[in-house]
């Protein structure tokens, strides 16, 4: 069937792309091609940024009482068509519906914190620093900024940027991820229905040239990226080469730590879903569970009962509990691992290519690793797939030393029942998201979000206050009146 390729949205307008190239999009869950990307040029860019540029003298003045008016809108416009995106997500990346609304949800909650700039936008005063001089903080705006998209989450990580952006007075260019961009051509539909005016937000879709246009351009400010750790290390250090603000959220392989006194009724639930959810592609999965002691038996095979018991298939089913990965590519990619964990002697406890799957699409079975060692590969590497690896230790020091080790240090979780071990934990974890007797340690929307180490690439995390910091410069008047 033949269709034509997504256009851009620049200044205001619904217009092609100067790319000759397209990449096929495709439903995971069947394979079939759904829409075409452009994969757009420097032009675009140049296009996209003239007109964020040319808008934001005025939209930088208007009040931001004002400003946060149009994002209300905004987010009575998503509120009303929640379920729509939704299934636009489950369809261009795979994940059950219910996951998808959640993901939705997430990003509406964004809107509504960035709605809060009028109070969240204020400076600071001091009068007599000196005699006769007072001195005030102003927060203004500073320019074009930008977001690189992951595929992910193709309708909520967007969600993290664009509002505050705006909020703050800034105009913004938005690449999505050319797997999935399917679910922001929609939210842009919407936002054409908030009265802002033409160039304030623009949709640039492409691939990596268009990536890498946005990280040299001398027009844009700031940018914004979630991806691998070696994109993000890529981003940042491009981008910030070019003199821009960067803010690179990275890679992970995030431990789950079972302590012997944990209550696995609780615990396992939490810990399957964190492994399992989104057929683990994100950035806040388990990669790694780590039972202490006498947890090791128990843990492991009530998570693989867990595993087993999961429902693979289209994630618009509604019995489905996990759907597809993201591509064909990727499905290779993770059936690679458990080939590669089996020959570095890992057992492999649940095969998920002995499971039936639905015979079109790109469906991986949940996997289970036992006996991981901190040095093989499936126990470094972010495999992003439903696998767990299971690395059984000795005790509370054993399981944080082994932390300590890894590069990534994204987010982490410890089920215990015991407040004096949930502290320390806490306390010596070196992830910057932690969980207590929680499987997904996402921070809600006015807390800031990211990770640490190979994990980030920025001094100022996502959304939350952090956000009104990034997208803002702080100036200081110093005044003295006479006469």
């Amino acid at each position: 069937m033949m269709m034509d390729p997504l256009p851009n949205f620049v200044g205001g307008r619904w217009v092609p792309s100067s790319g000759g190239e397209t990449l096929d999009v495709s439903n995971p869950a069947t394979g079939e091609v759904i829409a075409r990307t452009p994969l757009s040029t420097g032009r675009d860019v140049d296009a996209a940024v003239a007109a964020a540029a040319g808008a934001f003298p005025a939209w930088s003045e208007t009040p931001p009482v004002l400003r946060a008016r149009a994002l209300f809108r905004f987010r009575a416009l998503l509120e009303d068509h929640v379920e729509e995106i939704a299934r636009i997500v489950t369809t261009e990346h795979g994940k059950t519906l219910a996951e998808s609304r959640g993901s939705v949800r997430r990003g509406i909650e964004c809107v509504e914190v960035a709605c809060g700039a009028p109070s969240l936008l204020m400076g600071q005063s001091l009068e007599n620093v000196a005699p006769g001089i007072d001195c005030t903080v102003m927060r203004q705006a500073i320019g074009v900024c930008a977001a690189i998209a992951p595929f992910n989450f193709p309708a909520m990580v967007p969600l993290w940027f664009l509002p505050f952006a705006i909020a703050c007075g800034n105009t913004f260019v938005l690449k999505p991820s050319e797997q999935v961009p399917l679910s922001q051509r929609r939210i842009f539909e919407l936002l054409e229905q908030c009265d802002l005016p033409p160039g304030v937000v623009n949709l640039v879709n492409g691939g990596r040239d268009t990536a890498e246009a946005i990280c040299d351009h001398p027009g844009i400010r700031a940018v914004s990226f979630v991806g691998s750790t070696p994109a993000a290390r890529a981003v940042y250090q491009r981008a910030t080469a070019a003199g821009k603000r960067v803010q690179a959220l990275g890679g992970a392989k995030n431990f789950m730590v079972v302590m012997p006194d944990a209550d696995l009724d609780r615990a396992i639930p939490a810990i399957a879903e964190s492994f399992y959810g989104c057929a683990g592609e994100r950035c806040l999965a388990g990669s790694v569970l780590v039972p202490v002691g006498p947890a090791h038996a128990p843990a492991r095979d009530r998570l693989v009962e867990a595993a087993r018991a999961l429902v693979v298939g289209d994630g618009l089913a509604p019995d489905v509990a996990m759907g597809p990965v993201i591509s064909r590519r990727h499905r290779d990619r993770v059936l690679g691992y458990l080939d590669l964990g089996v020959a570095e002697g890992a057992s492999l406890v649940l095969d998920g290519r002995a499971r039936r799957l639905p015979a079109r699409g790109f469906f991986v079975g949940p996997s289970v690793f036992d006996d991981v060692q901190p040095a093989m590969r499936i126990g470094r590497e972010e495999i992003f797939g439903p696998v767990a690896a299971i690395a059984p230790v000795r005790d509370l020091d054993e399981a944080l030393r082994v932390m300590a080790a890894h590069p990534n240090a994204n987010a982490t979780s410890i089920f215990t029942t015991s407040g004096r071990t949930a502290r320390e934990f806490a306390r010596r974890a070196t992830a910057s998201m932690v969980g207590v007797n929680i499987g997904v340690a996402a921070p809600m929307a006015y807390f800031p979000f990211g990770g640490a180490r190979d994990s980030f690439f920025g001094d100022l995390k996502v959304h939350g206050r952090d956000a009104f910091e990034f997208y803002t410069d702080k100036k200081v008047t110093m005044a003295r009146w006479v006469g």
